[in-house]
């Protein structure tokens, strides 16, 4: 047996690497008793021996500087092949710069270990290390455990209501899982095609599970249409028909789970799986392309188990002509790629479909991962583990409650709000608050305008400027107090970034010294967008600017068109919620050193700095802002002053700003105008009654 297979039988192996065979040597003693120790005296020699060792070793100690490849570099490499998921590495070196840590930790140290040695030290390290690891591995195959049985829960509950449509149809009670495993067969040979469309892993398992539900539409039909051995009439056909809406209709109906992608995908493929390539299926007669190909792959599903299996009006016909039916174009016209996949898998989809226990890929998974479990020696751990994650629980709790603090968590897909036990017994509520925004429960606590504000900051953050901070006055039983929510937005890690959720905890303010730095906070605040107000944007721009007297800024103002109109059909909430909306989607827009403010009404402010090009910059501000919300199309218009046009004052940039801003009005609106000599005294020469007729619209927005 090779010294690399004697290993693996072993306990816990640590490899050091140090072209240092004293350093070696003293390593060695220190951790011998308890490890099985494998050394290396150069960098490529480290990677020969991670690479042989895999899986089993469960410590490097890495030396910075060795010759061929120094630490840095076997580093870099682990990141590259994805080792340093896997092995924890605690640097070496007598060096103690700064420098040299934060860039053994950029790529992915674990810890850092000085010479000369101390014993205690490196055996503590060591043993915490390997225990981090070895815990976050038990934690790994505990909650992929639980996702496997999740997992399992829904498609019994799919399946069964699955079932309740075929029981009522008289079908045999495969056709969903015939379905469900075709669908499976055809989206995975996609992936393999050149030309064809991809999709994640995930993306199967959705379409795939959604696709149980194609016919869920049918329990509104009659039995006597459903069951019926002849022939449909005409007038039959039509209300058989209907139970592609009428399954779509069900699922759009649901009150809460709309942006799931499970119930997004369910709805495509309940009312369009009975659409043609050609154009002339139904519901709507979609053709081509306009077919989703979730729905596009559940029809040939259907068809193909349709043909297959026998019907109260007919009997089986054999695989082999099936297929030739379909592809002759004798069950309607399906995608030509769709085709090239049937034809491909031919052989293999009888045999795939029809075996004895079609969920047994999925049930040998369960038993795999429970075998593993199961022989893990060290499987005491995962119950110690769920003892000291309850104890952290529990010591969480404790706390929250001696800080007095409300503490939550927050997720989209399903939207809810989750309260620490202490946090809802001291609101009163239950722990669990579905569909927060139209919750009663919290919007007795706080006014749904200030939801909706807080929601936009959320999502005007980003994967790397997650943290908001935001007042408000809570009425918690009968007691209006104020209190600051601090809030850290999660982010997907996807490209781009899908906003999540968040975690956050509400402090009272109400009779404590932040109080006074609250409200000063509200006195520079707008109280509807939390953006800077007027009179703070101001002081903040006069600062910047005789600060940086030699810089190159713009002043933006800017206010939204036919914004009168919205608040008069749609009423002044749906205006506040617009103002909102824009101004949460403003923060997102610009950079962090830039200065945003609400002028006052829909009118808005946006300082800048630019080096070469601020057309190009204002250009990007305009057409992210554009667009629409709730079914309102927004448009700006939008006036720019720059300080190498007009000069340092703030005054004399904001006048030349509103002149640029008046003659986009004049002009059309829906666009944007830099000032030139040509605007100078376009607001001078407005008559007396205009100026003030404009002055007194501006005040009754501020009111507002």
């Amino acid at each position: 047996m090779s010294p690399i297979k004697q290993l693996r039988k072993q306990g816990s192996t640590i490899l050091i690497a140090d072209d240092s065979e004293m350093n070696r040597a003293i390593l060695a003693d220190m951790l011998a008793d308890e490890y099985t120790i494998v050394e290396a005296e150069n960098g490529r020699e480290t990677l020969e021996r991670i690479q042989e060792l895999g899986p089993t070793l469960s410590l490097v100690l890495l030396d910075i500087v060795m010759p061929e490849l120094d630490g840095f570099a076997v580093l870099a490499e682990m990141n590259r092949t994805g080792w340093i998921e896997d092995i924890p590495v605690i640097m070496i070196s007598s060096e103690r710069g700064t420098d040299q840590i934060e860039r053994a930790y950029s790529l992915g140290a674990t810890d850092f270990i000085s010479r000369p040695f101390d014993t205690l030290i490196v055996h503590k390290r060591v043993v915490n290390t390997i225990l981090l690891y070895a815990k976050q591995k038990q934690l790994v195959n505990m909650v992929a455990q639980q996702m496997y049985e999740k997992e399992q829960q829904s498609d019994l509950m799919i399946e069964i209501l699955s079932h309740i449509v075929e029981f009522r149809n008289g079908e045999s009670g495969l056709h969903v899982r015939h379905v469900r495993r075709f669908t499976e067969l055809i989206l995975n040979h996609l992936n393999n095609k050149p030309a064809g469309p991809r999709f994640t892993p995930s993306e199967v398992a959705t379409i795939t599970t959604a696709s149980a539900l194609h016919d869920v539409g049918k329990i509104s039909i009659s039995e006597d249409i459903l069951n019926k051995p002849g022939k449909l009439t005409a007038e039959e056909f039509e209300l058989m028909k209907t139970h592609t809406t009428i399954g779509a209709r069900m699922l759009e109906d649901l009150p809460i789970y709309q942006d799931l992608p499970l119930v997004r995908i369910a709805y495509e493929i309940c009312r369009w799986h009975h659409e043609r390539y050609d154009g002339r299926g139904y519901p709507d007669g979609l053709k081509g392309e306009q077919i989703p190909m979730s729905a596009q792959v559940v029809a040939l599903a259907d068809v193909y188990d349709a043909l297959t299996s026998q019907r109260v009006y007919k009997a089986a016909i054999p695989h082999k002509e099936s297929i030739r039916m379909i592809l002759a174009g004798e069950c309607g016209a399906f995608h030509p790629l769709l085709m090239e996949c049937l034809s491909e898998l031919e052989p293999d989809i009888y045999a795939a479909l029809h075996q004895e226990d079609l969920f047994g890929g999925s049930r040998h998974s369960l038993r795999s991962v429970a075998e593993a479990l199961s022989q893990n020696k060290d499987l005491p751990l995962s119950k110690r583990t769920l003892q000291l994650l309850e104890h952290e629980r529990i010591r969480h709790d404790f706390f929250a409650s001696l800080s007095n603090e409300i503490q939550f968590e927050l997720t989209l897909s399903p939207p809810l709000v989750t309260l620490t036990p202490f946090s809802a017994g001291k609101l009163g509520f239950s722990e669990e608050l579905y569909d927060p925004i139209h919750n009663p429960q919290l919007l007795s606590l706080v006014d749904a305008q200030q939801l909706y504000q807080f929601s936009d900051l959320l999502r005007g953050t980003s994967p790397g400027q997650p943290v908001v901070e935001f007042d408000c006055q809570l009425n918690i039983k009968g007691e209006t107090r104020w209190h600051r929510v601090m809030a850290r937005a999660t982010w997907s890690a996807d490209d781009p970034p899908r906003y999540l959720g968040a975690i956050g905890k509400a402090m009272d303010v109400h009779d404590s010294r932040l109080q006074l730095d609250n409200l000063e906070r509200i006195a520079s605040t707008d109280p509807l967008t939390g953006l800077s107000n007027h009179t703070s944007a101001r002081q903040k721009i006069e600062n910047r600017l005789r600060e940086r007297p030699d810089g190159h800024f713009a002043l933006v103002i800017f206010d939204l068109d036919f914004f009168k109109s919205a608040n008069d059909s749609r009423g002044h909430l749906f205006g506040d919620q617009l103002l909102t909306h824009l101004a949460g989607h403003l923060r997102h827009t610009v950079r962090g050193g830039d200065i945003v403010a609400r002028v006052g009404g829909d009118e808005f402010l946006i300082f800048l700095e630019y080096k070469t090009d601020p057309e190009a910059a204002i250009r990007r501000i305009f057409n992210a802002l554009t667009g629409e919300y709730e079914g309102f199309s927004i448009s700006l218009s939008m006036g720019v002053a720059q300080t190498d046009r007009v000069g340092m004052d703030y005054d004399a940039l904001f006048h030349a700003a509103d002149n640029a801003l008046y003659a986009v009005k004049r002009g059309g609106r829906g666009q944007y105008l830099f000032y030139d000599e040509t605007m100078r005294d376009t607001l001078s020469n407005i008559s007396p009654i205009v100026q003030e007729t404009r002055e007194v619209l501006a005040k009754e927005e501020d009111k507002k």
